[in-house]
């Protein structure tokens, strides 16, 4: 239990006062760390991890998520997972706020947070700039190795300490209402079970230079914005929000795409949307680092990773019973599409060369766990029938090939899920598709049809493909036989084996 509730928000080794505030146990979070692969196939990490996350739960009823990713360091990511839980549940918040209020609170904790970075590397960056002093002015730092070792050392440990930034995306939740506060390129979706199926909505925008709304914002302080749509990145990265990042907060007047800035161009403020009603919606929150759906996009193309993750979430909800299972399910899950994509040599191989940090949480309202356990398949409330029917494995291949599960996502197209090898039905990867909203089980091979799956004894046999519509009293027609898996069980359990079978 101590493990589990440790927090993240500082390395292991070192404790936080975090580490006392109860968690959230209405969500889960799943990781990976970065990898770069060589021509062989195999990875390794390029830097340490430079993710955190937070899930906790006030006195007051104020609960509290975020993902933070950085780069250059994870300083600043530390420092905003301790320092914002600090500006929002110490008693800042209460039910009596109303939605400008806790507006005004996330946007003041953001303004606090970067100011306190900033500050707290004032000193060390007055040492850098004393060292500095120290050296010959013009000559660079590699031909000076050998006569400023120890100033050059120094030089370099103070960079490692103070440079970097962070994305981060914070989920809010007062008065059962949602509030997103970004800053950066992670993203949150709202996922809600309706009757048509699960309807995925991104609640913020990518802070990129691609967003338009960006661009003009950056226009109206002097600077040309089709060039900086054309380089792509500004200091190193696509983000046009972040927090710290002291190079081109401090001195954006030294680079070149900046230089004629009126005023500073990279901000930390964050976006705010909501607050949402959440009162009666059955579904799920996701937070998300930029490196999970980018992963996903580089191994699948740009454009529907938000529905493919939701899809594969809907997924292991269906087959996990702890909402940790389900998120490192999905992690582990868009960890090897990645990877087996770079291996196949194919098309996208070549976007697949590398992933950043990976991080997923998940917030439970009301979706169901464990539903694959249930021998029947009848539809949750609303008619609803949850994609549990051809579960994909996590240990098989990730080629795509015939079985297809369909999953209804309102004014998106329809989500399929369909991968399996020839012999067994496994690895399902969510695709888009303009069929009819139902759920149906298609196969082109009729072998893997009719025969058992070699991965289950023989103990599951499939019949005939058929559409999964209910009957007129809402239940479906089961088409897979599990009648020699009740005679086993009821050989180990006796009469409560029999009574699972009989219903």
């Amino acid at each position: 239990m101590a493990a589990q509730r440790r927090s993240l928000l500082q390395s292991e080794q070192q404790p936080s006062w975090t580490d006392d505030l109860p968690l959230c146990l209405l969500s889960g979070v799943g990781s990976a760390p970065n990898r770069t692969y060589n021509a062989e196939g195999k990875g390794k990490e390029e830097h340490p991890g430079r993710i955190n996350w937070l899930k906790f739960r006030s006195e007051n009823n104020v609960f509290l998520y975020g993902v933070f990713n950085g780069y250059d360091g994870n300083r600043v990511t530390n420092f905003v997972g301790q320092r914002l839980s600090a500006e929002l549940l110490l008693g800042q918040l209460n039910p009596e706020h109303s939605d400008a209020d806790v507006r005004r609170i996330l946007l003041q904790a953001f303004d606090v947070v970067e100011r306190s970075f900033l500050e707290s590397i004032d000193d060390t960056l007055a040492e850098k700039a004393s060292l500095q002093s120290q050296l010959p002015e013009g000559v660079p730092h590699h031909q000076l190795s050998s006569q400023y070792p120890k100033i050059l050392e120094r030089l370099n440990a103070i960079e490692q300490e103070v440079s970097g930034g962070a994305m981060a995306i914070v989920a809010l939740i007062l008065n059962d209402k949602l509030y997103i506060a970004n800053v950066g390129t992670n993203r949150s979706l709202l996922c809600k079970s309706t009757v048509d199926g699960l309807q995925v909505t991104q609640l913020n925008v990518d802070h990129t230079t691609e967003n338009e709304d960006e661009l003009f914002r950056l226009s109206q302080l002097g600077l040309d914005t089709g060039k900086i749509k054309q380089v792509g990145v500004i200091g190193g990265q696509e983000s046009t929000r972040r927090i710290g990042d002291y190079k081109v907060k401090y001195s954006f007047s030294d680079i070149e795409l900046l230089s004629a800035a009126k005023s500073k161009p990279i901000i930390a403020e964050p976006e705010i949307h909501g607050g949402q009603p959440l009162d009666g919606v059955t579904g799920f929150l996701v937070l998300m680092s930029e490196g999970l759906y980018k992963a996903l996009e580089c191994a699948h193309g740009p454009g529907q990773a938000n529905q493919e993750i939701a899809a594969m979430i809907a997924t292991e909800f269906a087959k996990q019973t702890a909402l940790d299972a389900v998120t490192q399910a999905v992690v582990d899950r868009v960890k090897r599409i990645h990877r087996d994509t770079f291996a196949s040599g194919g098309e996208r191989s070549q976007f697949c060369t590398k992933h950043e940090d990976m991080t997923l949480l998940v917030r439970n309202f009301g979706y169901p766990l464990g539903e694959m356990s249930q021998p029947n398949l009848t539809p949750t409330h609303g008619g609803r029938i949850y994609p549990v029917s051809v579960p994909y494995s996590n240990s098989q291949s990730t080629s795509k090939t015939s079985v297809t599960l369909s999953l209804v996502m309102p004014s998106q197209g329809q989500m399929v899920n369909g991968s399996h090898s020839s012999s067994t039905m496994d690895e399902i990867t969510p695709t888009l598709t303009n069929q009819s909203p139902t759920v149906t089980l298609q196969s082109t091979n009729t072998h893997t049809q009719s025969s058992s799956s070699s991965s289950d004894g023989g103990l599951f046999r499939s019949r005939p493909s058929h559409s999964l519509q209910p009957d007129e009293d809402g239940r479906v027609e089961p088409y897979v036989d599990f009648t020699e898996f009740y005679r086993l069980w009821n050989m180990d359990h006796g009469e409560q084996g029999s009574l699972l079978a009989a219903q």
